[in-house]
């Protein structure tokens, strides 16, 4: 893994983020009745999924279907975002 830095996906963000889609949880989880411990937003689309800590990893399932790179936490007071392709914080 690579230090804290900028990657090239992160400089394709728009100036704020999107609206979650479920801000009341995972969206794949709200659907199935499962669980999650910690919640990710897509910063291309507003999906929320769960983390990988999470039985179903649903924020890396996301990325890995449509292939939106960058996702930041949304748990309260995190603000930090994460680019699957860059395997880094940024």
């Amino acid at each position: 893994m690579s230090g804290m830095g900028t990657c090239e996906h992160v400089k394709r963000l728009p100036d704020s983020d999107p609206a979650a889609r479920t801000p009341e949880g995972c969206q794949e989880c709200l659907e199935t009745g499962d669980r999650w411990v910690h919640l990710r937003l897509c910063l291309t689309c507003g999906h929320v999924g769960c983390c990988d800590s999470s039985p179903n990893r649903h924020a890396t399932a996301h990325f890995e279907q449509e292939g939106h790179p960058i996702v930041r936490s949304f748990e309260p007071d995190e603000d930090w975002r994460w680019c699957f392709v860059d395997e880094q914080i940024v």
